[in-house]
């Protein structure tokens, strides 16, 4: 308790994750993670060098999320059930098999026939259903290191995560434009496969993996839960009606980015320059970032959900900016400002998460939280896509202004979760 009474008073609440962890966690956790940002874009930038066609290309992006959203919440049940080590180290050699195998077959078959191209759309559908799902493992472990802490250390923690997740999906799309720009198309995945193989390892054996017991070590007493959990049994119909609550948030918010991105795409095609849509992305995705850090410091008063029904708010409100910009500079600006709010809400639906998730799965919805992001990316990007082509680009900003709306309804919904539930 020394240590962290010290370290949190030098760097204030950020101070204790360290503390908590220990000092590599955090630097490991970043790493580890970085390949899943890598993959998708990765696969798009290889295959459409490749096969000279930006469709297929698209076909291979797509096969990596399909199979990240569906491998997802396997990989966090076999978590919940045999540790988080096992399933992490299998995974990593897993998942670096497949990233060679796409690779390798898209430079060494003869051409892009259909029966090559549906190797590499199964090589890359494999590359995204192994791919370890580090962030949500590692806020299983934030929730399990502090059970019993100080009021307000998971929100800290659940903070630098979304923090982490922000940057590293604007810092792996960057990588990757660098690095097969300027040497090869392959360069990327090889190194998303080197991070893999030894961060993910890495990550695998931390010490803080024991903080996770999982059922199939507990004693049989113990995977009923306590009384104070009975209502979090994977069996009650109260758990079965809360869970969906914030992965459906996690659906709204992956439409939210997808559509965003997309609706970006269309807005600098408008100045020829489709190609830098992912650099004003980045600047909403940086202003996120930095707020999500913020919520640490939110005043106790807030329950999760008024933190939820106050962010998306502000989302709802900020989104319409969207459909003014007529030219990059305001469009940048309105962007920064968007991102403010977008942290905060992402940070908190973890946080519900949390709340309504029985220990014995903590895992599995937290996996499927991101699956949702996954999925509703898909969708935001298939839908604001369509609008796009058919009416131009701001018609596609819709979608997002509708997606903030429904996180504003699924925040009022929210309030229905057990305010004991909701003490931070």
């Amino acid at each position: 308790m020394t240590t962290l009474a010290v370290s949190g008073s030098r760097l204030g609440r950020y101070g204790r994750l360290p503390a908590l962890a220990g000092p590599s966690f955090l630097t490991i956790g970043f790493f580890a993670r970085l390949p899943l940002a890598m993959l998708t874009v990765g696969a798009l930038t290889l295959v459409t060098a490749g096969s000279e066609s930006v469709a297929t290309g698209g076909f291979a992006a797509g096969a990596v999320g399909v199979g990240s959203a569906l491998g997802a919440p396997i990989l966090g049940y076999l978590a919940d059930r045999t540790g988080q080590r096992p399933v992490l180290l299998i995974s990593a050699i897993l998942n670096t098999a497949a990233i060679a195998l796409v690779v390798t077959a898209s430079y060494t078959v003869p051409d892009f026939s259909a029966a090559s191209t549906a190797l590499i759309l199964a090589s890359a559908f494999g590359m995204g259903l192994t791919c370890p799902q580090i962030g949500p493992l590692a806020r299983v472990r934030w929730i399990a290191l502090t059970r019993g802490t100080q009021p307000g250390d998971l929100d800290t923690a659940l903070s630098y995560e979304s923090t982490a997740d922000e940057l590293t999906f604007v810092l792996g799309p960057a990588l990757v434009g660098l690095l097969a720009s300027l040497i090869t198309p392959w360069l990327p995945l090889a190194l998303a496969a080197i991070l893999t193989i030894v961060m993910v390892s890495a990550f695998a054996v931390h010490h803080t993996v024991q903080a996770v017991v999982p059922l199939s070590r507990r004693p049989f007493s113990a995977q009923t839960g306590d009384a104070a959990d009975q209502g979090r049994k994977p069996g009650s119909r109260k758990f079965w009606l809360l869970v969906p609550l914030p992965v459906f948030g996690m659906v709204a918010m992956g439409t939210f980015f997808g559509s965003t991105q997309t609706a970006l795409i269309a807005f600098a095609g408008e100045f020829g320059a489709a190609t830098s849509a992912g650099l004003l992305y980045a600047v909403m995705g940086l202003s996120s970032a930095a707020a999500a850090l913020s919520v640490a410091y939110w005043p106790a008063r807030f329950s999760a959900s008024w933190r939820w029904i106050i962010s998306a708010g502000g989302m709802s409100l900020l989104s319409l900016l969207l459909f003014l910009p007529q030219e990059v500079p305001l469009m940048l600006l309105v962007l920064f400002v968007l991102g403010i709010p977008v942290g905060p809400t992402m940070v908190t639906i973890f946080s519900i998460g949390s709340l309504v998730a029985p220990k014995e799965l903590m895992g599995t919805v937290m996996t499927l939280l991101a699956s949702g992001i996954v999925a509703g990316t898909a969708i935001g990007a298939s839908v604001a896509g369509t609008l796009a082509e058919a009416n131009g680009f701001s018609a596609a900003f819709a979608v997002p202004v509708a997606a903030a709306g429904a996180l504003l309804v699924l925040g009022v919904v929210s309030l229905t979760v057990p305010r004991q539930r909701q003490v931070s």
